[in-house]
């Protein structure tokens, strides 16, 4: 019999999503008789004890003879149980600094963990995420924002609703005036912020289009790569060559900014690739971008005025454009930052629900036999306490320099 225990969350803020919810854990029981999953009692999650106790899952606080635990977030370092193998979001194979002890700690306690993030088909493609979703609310505390600003129209807060379903329902009778909305990226998360467009009847128009013109109906463009980033030596933008060598491009993004109301960003970026822009082009005097939706949500990163997260219920704030510095959301001289680093946690129950959809279909048969498939070995990043091949390069990192 394999245990699979599902972990209470303890990252503060306490994350509200699950990796499996009561009717996922239902299926398995029923179709998996050799597995069983615990549920430890966490008061924080979107389902709660007496949901899972109805599906059939016990609940209790004791996991440790649990042979699988899955999380979301990172595991607090004293909540970590030596020898066990854990799935969650570890947010440390870019050698992120903040979680370098954790890192440390998993490999002194001999533990294997697979990363979410790291889980990928194939030919790249990342099988789990809740990009989808961040996308979605994103996007809509996107719109919101520019609303709050102009006083056009008034959206409702997404927590507030009880699901994707019932906002949805929000957007009938909505009139969004003539903005030009520019979308970066073309993964699950563009893939969220298309889907609120089209809901709230935002019309897509080619980028050329989109630079050139000037509309009556609110319009949005799309950019991908190709749209985004030039060879610094003229030839032809190639999409693997671009991830392999981000330094050897230039950011062809500044005139969209010139030409546009609002940003959603939904581009994954690193340090080596250039950004959208400077921040010191919010000097500029044609600048016409007053609200950004950093949904990808890197500090410092892609969009340089980025100055860090938010919360869900204060999810913007300003920059001034003149000292780049902080300021209240929608000032006269600001340009207004829509970032928080958990907007799924918005829409928890429909987020959760996809995530397991994908756990199961892709990884969860795999993982309880033991089979030793490349999608696992690839998201394999520390196997009892040891870096494995893949991940030799957080060497350095793990050792502690």
């Amino acid at each position: 019999m394999i245990k699979l225990g599902l972990i209470r969350e303890g990252k503060v803020p306490a994350d509200n999503r699950v990796a499996l919810t009561p009717a996922q854990c239902k299926w398995i029981h029923r179709n998996a008789s050799d597995v069983r999953v615990i549920a430890q009692s966490s008061p924080n999650r979107c389902f709660s004890d007496r949901e899972y106790q109805m599906a059939g899952v016990d609940v209790q606080e004791d996991m440790s003879d649990c042979d699988i635990l899955l999380g979301i977030k990172e595991v607090p370092v004293s909540q970590l149980i030596p020898g066990k193998t854990y799935l969650f979001f570890s947010h440390t194979r870019k050698k992120q600094s903040y979680n370098q002890h954790l890192f440390q700690s998993i490999i002194a306690n001999r533990i294997t963990l697979l990363d979410y993030e790291c889980l990928e088909h194939e030919d790249g493609q990342r099988i789990l995420g809740f990009g989808f979703f961040a996308g979605v609310v994103g996007a809509h505390n996107g719109m919101m924002s520019f609303g709050h600003r102009t006083g056009a129209y008034d959206l409702v807060r997404v927590y507030k609703q009880r699901s994707f379903r019932e906002l949805i329902h929000t957007y009938f009778g909505l009139r969004i005036p003539p903005v030009k909305v520019v979308v970066t990226g073309s993964g699950r998360v563009a893939h969220g912020i298309l889907e609120i467009m089209n809901l709230m009847g935002i019309v897509e128009v080619e980028p050329e289009d989109y630079l050139q013109k000037q509309y009556t109906y609110p319009v949005y463009t799309q950019l991908k790569g190709a749209d985004l980033y030039a060879p610094k030596s003229g030839a032809a933008y190639n999409r693997v060559h671009f991830h392999d060598h981000p330094e050897e491009y230039n950011c062809k993004f500044l005139p969209y900014a010139l030409q546009s109301d609002i940003l959603m960003n939904g581009i994954y970026w690193d340090t080596a690739m250039p950004r959208l822009f400077e921040k010191e082009d919010l000097r500029h005097p044609a600048w016409r971008m007053h609200t950004i939706a950093d949904i990808t949500d890197d500090a410092f990163g892609s969009v340089p005025v980025n100055l860090g997260d938010q919360t869900i219920e204060d999810p913007i704030y300003g920059v001034s454009r003149s000292t780049f510095g902080k300021t209240a959301p929608f000032q006269e001289n600001s340009v207004d930052i829509m970032a928080v680093g958990n907007l799924p946690n918005e829409l928890p129950r429909d987020a959760s629900r996809y995530f397991g959809e994908q756990l199961i279909k892709y990884v969860l048969e795999d993982l309880v036999k033991n089979n030793e498939t490349a999608v696992l070995k690839r998201a394999t990043m520390v196997e009892k306490g040891r870096l494995t091949e893949r991940y030799d390069y957080l060497a350095d990192y793990a050792a502690g320099k």
